[in-house]
């Protein structure tokens, strides 16, 4: 019987050991380097283990157990124990997956298991595998509730695109770094596009090879982290790789069917990236390097202009200069030099030679009965308009006489239609220094700088504002910015007893100056510059932050319990130009002075005064400068609990005190219920808010906007202003929210997929919008602050109206091992979305006046609700064969926009059609460290539809510039090298 007993028990000792036996193993990544922190967990229970700096683990599993193998920017993978050894390699995740740090302060938080929709980006794989370059590029192709798209002829904004989520404004939208806020740009969007009126931030200025992983939000988290996150949240998570250099050049351009006459390859892009890692101490610290130098060519689709470009006069001036006469000479109070000219433009008719000769003024030459004899300056800056021109004079418009004369062909007097030219260069570096086992400091930060160059509307010699004789054929003006950003971020994070505290400030500042080329100030007439410096902004923010929390695991299923306070300082600030930038000159070469009876602005032939200011951006004026501040401190309360393994409930509060405009109590409550293992209910519903910018409280300007090719000098004046309380305008107050979410996540294990869908509701009230531009409506007063100005309509910042905006967002993922050799990676990702405007709030005074129409037009509607897609989405596929060959397809969907115009005509038609784009790249693997990949953005060449004839500006605009669903620039081919030095 004890030889019975003996011999049971080792049986069961033998079944137990071989139920609970040690499984060892390594983990790679996918380019067969072992990964050193990976997770590893026995799935279903708490039994877990650590890579080693070798890749290599160890843990306790049985035969049949079930491996859960994890690591940031990788595809979870799982894997059944058979043995005592299991070798695993990850799969860099190009779907929307992982460990997560926004939208949850629970540390062990992933986006399938967040009550909320988060989307993580591998920035690294796509950086190697994608077309697209810069931060925007890559977000704009890659997550569908993310547009940002290069915009044409709008001034500052060809150097800035705005970036916007789920079809909402670009200052409704927070950026973070590693979890910390990121400041804006010291750029407000003025001009004709998508975002009119908003500050974005300026994500081009962060390298994407110093990029580990993107984290984007999609739901409102006001009560979380403050102003500007109603549309949600994108944190860019830097990254932390040591003991490697990375190199990556790459270069590409345009090779397209719509090419422009003066280039056939265009948009040229050279980038060169470094990055570098050293390890500090042995607590795993370190410090990442990045180096970022980049060009980027322009484009142009404009084919040819169609308009008129020489009149009469041109062709009067043309002889004279060819006959060695002083053009400044041919004085309107003295027409015999006209007479004497005229005769010899060899395509005048005799008729016409007949009445110059016969005439005693130039109002006689050309038709004006006026009674006036004008006293104007040069014959050759002269406008004529064809409704004032009588019939007798015949050959008022000889374009076709003169291109032959001068040589010229029409394509020679073509905008720039299309992306600007940049060149850049980026620093960035990421630290983190461990003082022991609990505690760390840490910091981030880079510089850059951006210099760009944009073309303005062609300047055409028979304009007024074209001082022919130094520009005979006329002139392209060009805006160049200088962009300086700098930021830096620094703090003390570690454990105090069982609380994670983290201390921290950053700061950062965004300044944008323009220098004005090739261009002039006609009111100078012969003293005019050809350049000038119109001055600039800057914006810049200092925030403190401290926040605490705690993970009580034995609570419950565990409870997160955070909170903390923010102090920040902001400061907007307008710098002055050159006075040759902004000054209306009279006839004695001095500024003019409206005031002053005896001040005379120089004219043209039909009297009209000559604009002051450099042309295409008038200077800032010393009225314009502004150094406003304003400070806002904040505190807030987080909770997270799961009550049990299947529900989750969060919740935050937080309030929030502006110097300028008083305090805001914003909350959040959101739940995800695990139905089953593979399938999660999630929501949830927030209040917001956003502060009005200090750009839009303070900002002012005059600039020339073209309406159908018709220039209007409009000022964008403070709604705090004189000319404000005039019209009616009201001050600013803050933005409101009231938003929710809900959806779903599932799994099928057993065919390798995900699904999550979530919809998604967002209420905004009185959201500020740059309203359409006003007359003086016959006030004295108002005409006469328009003048001071150098202004003839005003715009002004507004609460104008209240919107909605609802969705849905879709993403499946799915992946599979075709053989040993051969894996697949598919992802399918949609957003649709509708903003409509449910009330447009007018000021009595404005009503009264008949005015509610320019208050908020037709345009400012598009702008918000069809300016750019509200359907986008794409389907990639990712192929690895073996350790050499990768391929990489996706088409992106981009729905179909609206043209942003205030015309109603019931037989054109205003929307261009939905596209799908197509990228295409291959990969090849020389060595482990080697890669060169070539391929393809808009691999079939797709643009947009045309524009209908009524918005192409005489063929300037052939496809919109207003309303653009992914740019029209072609077809983009590259060519990029990889390589890795250990």
């Amino acid at each position: 019987m004890k030889r019975m007993k003996l011999a049971f028990l080792f049986v069961l000792l033998v079944s137990f050991t071989g139920m609970a036996q040690e499984v060892t193993g390594t983990v790679y990544d996918d380019q067969n380097v072992p990964l050193p922190g990976a997770s590893v967990q026995v799935k279903g229970t708490t039994t877990g283990a650590i890579t080693d700096f070798d890749g290599n683990y160890s843990i306790a599993a049985s035969t049949g157990d079930i491996l859960v193998f994890s690591y940031v920017g990788f595809n979870t993978q799982e894997a059944t124990v058979t043995g005592s050894t299991l070798d695993v390699t990850l799969q860099a995740g190009l779907e929307l997956e992982n460990v997560v740090v926004v939208g949850s302060r629970n540390a062990n938080r992933t986006s399938t298991d967040s009550p909320v929709p988060v989307d993580v980006l591998d920035v690294t794989e796509l950086v190697q595998s994608a077309p697209q370059v810069t931060v925007t590029e890559i977000l704009n192709y890659a997550a569908p509730s993310f547009t940002s798209n290069p915009q044409t002829i709008s001034d500052g904004t060809d150097h800035i695109a705005p970036a916007a989520l789920r079809g909402l404004g670009p200052d409704q939208v927070l950026v973070l770094i590693n979890g910390k806020r990121r400041h804006k740009t010291g750029l407000v969007n003025v001009n004709g596009t998508f975002g009119r009126g908003s500050v974005g931030t300026d994500m081009t200025t962060i390298p994407s090879n110093s990029i580990s992983r993107i984290e984007i939000l999609r739901d409102g988290a006001a009560a979380q982290y403050g102003s500007d996150a109603i549309a949600g949240v994108i944190n860019i998570v830097l990254k932390n790789t040591v003991n490697e250099l990375q190199v990556d050049v790459n270069t590409g351009a345009h090779f397209t069917s719509e090419h422009s006459p003066q280039k056939k390859i265009d948009g040229e892009k050279v980038n060169l990236g470094l990055n570098y890692g050293l390890p500090i101490g042995k607590e795993g610290g370190f410090i990442n390097f990045t180096g970022n130098f980049n060009h980027r060519g322009w484009t142009n689709r404009m084919q040819e202009w169609e308009g008129s470009i020489f009149h009469a006069a041109n062709a009067i001036e043309r002889v004279a200069n060819e006959a060695g006469y002083d053009v400044s000479k041919l004085l309107d109070n003295d027409i015999s030099d006209v007479q004497q000219y005229a005769s010899q433009v060899g395509y005048f008719s005799q008729e016409t030679i007949n009445a110059i000769n016969n005439a005693n003024t130039y109002e006689e030459i050309f038709g004006i009965n006026d009674g006036v004899n004008s006293q104007a300056g040069i014959l050759s800056s002269l406008t004529f308009n064809d409704d004032d021109i009588v019939t007798g004079i015949a050959g008022n418009n000889v374009t076709d006489q003169e291109l032959l004369a001068r040589g010229l062909q029409r394509s020679d007097f073509n905008m720039r239609v299309g992306q600007s030219k940049l060149r850049g260069a980026q620093f960035f570096a990421n630290l983190s220094i461990p003082l022991d086992e609990n505690l760390e400091i840490y910091g981030f930060g880079g510089l850059s700088f951006k210099n760009g160059n944009a073309g303005g509307f062609y300047r055409l010699p028979n304009q007024s504002r074209t001082y022919s004789p130094a520009y005979p054929n006329g002139f392209l003006p060009e805006i160049n910015s200088n962009i300086v950003d700098k930021s830096a971020a620094f703090g003390i994070k570690g454990m105090i007893g069982d609380w994670n505290v983290d201390f921290s400030n950053s700061y950062g500042k965004n300044e944008f100056m323009y220098h004005v080329t090739n261009s002039n100030n006609a009111s100078m007439e012969n003293a005019t510059p050809f350049q000038a410096n119109s001055g600039g902004f800057d914006y810049s923010e200092n925030t403190s932050n401290f926040d605490m929390s705690r993970f009580y695991e034995d609570t419950m299923a565990g409870l997160n319990i955070a909170f903390g306070a923010e102090y920040r300082v902001e400061n907007y600030g307008i710098i002055a130009g050159e006075e040759i930038s902004y000054a209306q000159y009279n006839t004695l070469g001095i500024p003019h002075d409206p005031t002053d009876p005896d001040s005379v602005v120089p004219t043209d032939f039909f009297g009209n005064s000559r604009p002051g200011g450099i042309q295409v951006f008038p200077g800032f004026k010393p009225d314009n400068e502004v150094n406003a501040f304003r400070n806002t401190i904040a505190g807030y309360f987080d909770v997270e609990a799961d009550f049990t393994e299947s529900i989750l409930l969060s919740g935050a509060v937080r309030y929030e005190n502006f110097s300028d405009f008083g305090g805001t109590l914003n909350f959040k409550v959101a739940t995800r219920l695990k139905i089953s293992e593979n399938f999660n209910f999630r929501g949830g519903g927030q209040t917001g808010f956003r502060a009005p910018s200090l750009h839009q409280i303070h900002y002012s300007s005059t600039s020339t906007l073209f309406v159908d090719g018709v220039p209007n000098e409009v000022g964008v004046f403070p709604n705090t202003s004189r000319v404000a309380r005039l019209l009616g305008i009201e001050p600013l107050k803050e933005e409101t929210s009231v938003g929710a979410t809900a959806g779903f996540t599932a799994r099928v294990p057993s065919a390798n997929l995900k699904f999550t869908l979530d919809g998604f509701l967002i209420n905004i009230d009185d959201r500020v919008i740059l309203t359409g531009q006003f007359d003086d409506n016959d006030n004295a007063e108002l005409a006469n602050l328009f003048q001071q100005a150098n202004a003839t309509q005003a715009a002004f910042f507004a609460n104008s109206v209240d919107t909605q905006t609802k969705g849905l967002d879709f993403v499946v993922d799915h992946k599979a091992n075709i053989s040993d050799n051969v894996s697949l990676t598919n992802t399918l990702a949609m957003t649709v979305s509708e903003t409509t405007v449910e009330k447009v709030k007018v000021p009595e005074a404005i009503a009264d006046a008949g005015l509610s129409d320019t208050y908020f037009d037709p345009t400012s509607r598009i702008y918000l609700e069809s300016a750019v897609p509200t359907t986008k989405g794409n389907l990639s596929h990712n192929v690895k064969v073996g350790d050499n060959w990768s391929f990489f397809l996706r088409n992106g969907y981009f729905g179909e926009v609206r043209e942003a115009t205030n015309e109603e005509d019931p037989t054109i038609d205003y929307t261009f059609g939905a596209k799908i784009v197509t990228d295409l790249t291959i990969g090849f693997n020389f060595t482990e460290s080697a890669t060169f990949t070539i391929g393809a953005n808009n691999l079939l060449d797709v643009y947009p539809d045309e524009n209908d004839p009524a918005f192409r500006s005489e063929g300037r605009f052939i496809y919109s510039r207003r309303s653009v669903q992914f740019g029209q620039n072609g077809r983009y081919v590259f060519g990029r090298l990889t390589f890795k030095i250990k």
